[in-house]
């Protein structure tokens, strides 16, 4: 399975945006034996479990040119660069505390020529500046993240849905999200029809976190 499935989704990309989601498969590969970020089941299935699952969260939010995105904990860089690649104007700061996987973040974003990526190897509290959305991919319970990220969302948005975090997150979130009123769950199921999406979800949390 491998560019083609972007391509059912998201049939009106660019022939450029083509060639860069095509080229992931080898660039991971490549790297993935020297620094092992992805596993080998993952790397295999690299599209579906990776790349697809990343713009679920273009499927609840389409990012305009000009805003800014951080990715927290981006691991190999994901969802920050199939998201980048999507969205090739707006801006994206992908950051990891561990250094070998930036890496392999700055390698892929150096071979497919990406211009709107900034990786950091840095923990998200030493991050400056504000961002219209922080996108992440399950990296800690959900008040744990927003500590870590508070004060770095811009209080102007300039999308329709309000600034704040879209979190790639699976299973019952129902204990876990009590606390925020605000929060917004999207099934990727309603988006995607393959097996692997079917406890995936997308969950939106506005600025202003609780109440």
């Amino acid at each position: 399975m491998g560019i083609e499935i972007v391509l059912k989704y998201f049939p009106d990309i660019s022939v450029e945006q083509q060639e860069q989601f095509a080229q992931l498969e080898d660039l991971y590969k490549d790297w993935n034996q020297k620094i092992n970020v992805v596993s080998r089941k993952d790397i295999d299935e690299l599209y579906l479990r990776h790349v697809l699952h990343s713009l679920g969260i273009a499927k609840i939010q389409q990012f305009l040119p000009g805003s800014a995105v951080l990715d927290v904990g981006t691991g190999g860089g994901f969802p920050g660069i199939p998201l980048a690649i999507l969205f090739p104007e707006t801006h994206f700061t992908l950051v990891d505390s561990i250094g070998k996987k930036i890496k392999v973040v700055e390698e892929v974003v150096e071979g497919l020529q990406l211009t709107n990526i900034t990786p950091m190897n840095a923990r998200v509290e030493e991050i400056k500046g504000q961002f219209d959305f922080i996108v992440s991919r399950a990296v800690a319970a959900m008040p744990t993240f927003t500590f870590w990220v508070k004060g770095k969302i811009k209080k102007e948005s300039v999308h329709e849905r309000r600034n704040g975090i879209l979190y790639l997150k699976g299973g019952d979130l129902s204990e876990e999200l009590k606390a925020y009123r605000t929060a917004e769950i999207f099934d990727l199921p309603d988006y995607f029809e393959e097996a692997f999406f079917e406890t995936k979800k997308v969950v939106y949390l506005p600025k202003k976190f609780k109440g």
